[in-house]
């Protein structure tokens, strides 16, 4: 199948004598304005734009500007078609991103020197294209990894493995819901997806902590509550070792919401007594998220509450303050996500 030019020009004899140049190799589409080109864009998959700088309607420098607002001269090339001698304006085209200028009479050189082109940016494309889909690949296989590494974590800690996607998914809706909200805590989806992949790794530090007192099945002893508690620093040290197997910005939430999950709103919290927004928002989130499953699940060392129970412990303090409005968002969203977890089992 043959690539296909988009010919802009408002003189019907210019475009069909770079049609005639053209037209063994490529399949052509033509527009009399810069209005049609837009038009023609939408419909057309395009290897390369010969545009005329002065139409009717919709002029080409106006659509040269378009195609730099969305990004497309990154990706197709597109050739000046002109007679004038304006060194201003063509300065201005080629900050626009335009690749060349075709000057009319039009000849065999000038053919020569698009199909250079078209073939430099098909290439480049191709190995964006093949970057883009390593990196997407090498992402993919360091969050299995990092997946991975949690789960076992959580099997150590006598868990089924599900309470890391069951922290995710409550994660997810308590950020979203404070969000919006509260303008003060507003993060971008980009973020908020980000953060949510952190969370995984907020209890990496017990991989360190030992057996005897990760599976104790009755209460700790201060002592060893104290080690216990260490986990949150072992989880930033264990994380130090690997910042590279990540994303640099799940790498710094993870680190944050590992060693600050447990921090208490009233400052009574663990390693570091943080008090308030001292604490950020996502390991605030985190920490509702993980007090509301350690509730509701079954440990070594009790029965699991009910939904209700549960509720009630984290309103009444019993499991330390929050901030008032992370638990408003929770109180507004708790069932949602309650009946999203129990359409997946």
């Amino acid at each position: 199948m043959k690539d296909t030019i988009l010919i802009v020009d408002d003189q019907e004899i210019n475009r069909a004598i770079l049609a005639e140049y053209f037209k063994e190799a490529y399949t052509i589409v033509e527009a009399e304005n810069g209005r049609e080109a837009l038009e023609q864009l939408q419909h057309h998959k395009v290897c390369a734009i010969l545009l005329d700088l002065f139409m009717p309607e919709v002029d080409g420098m106006a659509v040269l500007r378009k195609l730099n607002e969305t990004g497309i001269v990154l990706h197709i090339p597109v050739f000046i078609i002109t007679a004038a001698e304006d060194n201003e304006m063509l300065m201005e085209a080629y900050n626009l991103g335009a690749v060349d200028v075709v000057r009319k009479p039009f000849n065999n050189f000038m053919r020569c020197r698009v199909n250079n082109v078209i073939e430099l940016y098909h290439h480049r494309n191709d190995l964006e294209a093949l970057v883009k889909e390593q990196v997407e690949k090498l992402s993919a296989i360091n969050m299995s990894m990092v997946e991975t590494l949690a789960t076992l974590i959580e099997f150590r800690d006598c868990e089924s493995g599900e309470h890391v996607r069951r922290i995710c998914g409550l994660t997810e809706i308590l950020m979203h819901a404070v969000c919006e909200m509260y303008p003060e805590y507003y993060l971008p989806e980009a973020e908020i997806d980000k953060i949510v992949s952190a969370s995984i790794l907020h209890d990496v530090g017990k991989i360190a902590i030992p057996d005897n007192i990760l599976q104790k099945p009755g209460r700790l002893t201060k002592e060893e509550f104290e080690i216990m508690k260490g986990h949150t620093v072992k989880g930033c040290e264990i994380l130090e070792k690997i910042p590279d197997i990540i994303d640099n910005d799940i790498y710094h939430y993870s680190y944050d919401i590992a060693r600050h999950h447990h921090e208490r709103w009233d400052g009574r919290g663990y390693p570091d007594g943080l008090k308030g927004d001292e604490i950020t928002i996502w390991a605030q989130v985190v920490a509702v998220a993980d007090v509301y499953d350690a509730l509701t699940s079954p440990r070594v060392y009790k029965t699991a509450f009910s939904h209700e129970k549960a509720v009630d412990m984290i309103y009444n303090g019993e499991c330390g303050m929050f901030n008032p409005k992370v638990l408003e968002a929770f109180r507004l969203n708790i069932d949602t996500y309650r009946k999203g977890l129990e359409s997946t089992e």
